[in-house]
């Protein structure tokens, strides 16, 4: 297949942001273009947080008064600020894409790969079988995007719909340093692999596939391929996007 005629589109969290994996996909496969729209901090799923300023929920990217996104994390009152955190997700990133696109600031995606999960929380992973009910998003109660699953259906069927001609891909996330997040992380894992067959999107398993380990890194930084046992470094970036780019070549048929 000629890569070079294809554009790329991509959403994802820290471990995505800016020129890394997908970069080298990109490069690797000689392809068009490049949209990433991936966000340091994000998470799959729409979110309600409570302070002692007030109460926020996730806004959708169209609305008059969307606030914007932030990549923060550090603990904070400001309500502004975690306003735009909660619109840090893969609902709104989607919903962003598609408004960049139909703009013509960016082209139609060929190709689609979602490479989120790493910050999601344990207690938001949601029912996939539940998650994957029904034919339609509208007046679907079964896809609830507060949570993982019904997140993840959404995002993938919104870009399935919009570009019937692009193929989406789902990428598992990394292994860290840390045992218990990773145990975390499985759980997620097993919560995308059904929601990619269930769509008949692509998964790629980074977790068990990419040949990041966490046997070989630490949380202080000296790992093998993670600067701080949570994000690659360049030649962790490369490994990832080498072993991507291999799926998404072996799979686009």
């Amino acid at each position: 297949m000629d890569f070079s005629k294809l554009n790329f589109g991509v959403d994802g969290d820290s471990i995505t942001a800016g020129e890394q994996w997908s970069h080298y996909v990109y490069k690797e496969l000689g392809m068009a273009s490049h949209h990433n729209v991936a966000v340091g901090s994000a998470v799959w799923y729409k979110r309600t947080i409570e302070c002692a300023s007030g109460k926020v929920t996730t806004q959708n990217y169209t609305d008059s008064d969307f606030a914007g996104i932030s990549d923060g994390w550090e603990e904070t009152d400001d309500i502004n600020e975690l306003q735009k955190r909660v619109n840090n997700c893969a609902v709104v990133h989607t919903q962003r894409f598609i408004e960049e696109v139909k703009s013509g600031k960016y082209p139609v995606p060929d190709v689609f790969a979602f490479a989120m999960g790493t910050n999601d929380a344990d207690n938001c992973l949601g029912d996939p079988e539940k998650a994957l009910e029904g034919k339609s998003l509208e007046n679907n109660d079964s896809v609830d995007v507060f949570t993982e699953a019904g997140a993840a259906r959404w995002c993938i069927q919104r870009i399935m719909e919009e570009f019937p001609l692009c193929r989406v891909f789902v990428l598992t996330p990394i292994q860290t340093a840390t045992p218990e997040h990773n145990r975390k992380i499985e759980k997620t894992r097993k919560v995308l692999a059904r929601i990619a067959e269930g769509m008949s999107a692509q998964l790629i398993d980074c977790y068990g596939g990419c040949g990041i380990c966490e046997k070989f890194e630490d949380i202080g930084g000296t790992g093998k391929y993670l600067r701080d046992g949570l994000h690659p470094d360049v030649p962790g970036q490369t490994l990832e996007g080498r072993y991507a780019a291999k799926e998404i070549r072996n799979n686009m048929f």
